[in-house]
């Protein structure tokens, strides 16, 4: 399984990675939303996990922007009130 992580908070993004690595799961992560639109359109991931507060662009937009293009990926959005 391959996941793409866009997620801005560097503690929070090793953690989850190290998690999902101790399962056998490959995560590729990037730390802002324009760059995680970018690489979620471009390549092919199994799943989503998408924080919604990001720098450069909300993981809202992502998600939406996916949509649109009728990306079906998976997406699991993180948010914390």
């Amino acid at each position: 399984m391959r996941i793409l992580l866009i997620e801005d908070d560097i503690d929070l993004s090793k953690a989850l990675v190290e998690a999902l690595n101790d399962h056998n799961i490959v995560v590729d992560t990037c730390v802002d939303g324009e760059s995680g639109s970018y690489i979620a359109r471009t390549n092919n991931y199994d799943l989503l996990l998408i924080d919604n507060i990001l720098p450069k662009k909300l993981g809202v937009n992502i998600c939406k922007e996916l949509r649109i293009l009728d990306d079906k990926t998976p997406i699991i959005f993180m948010s914390i009130q």
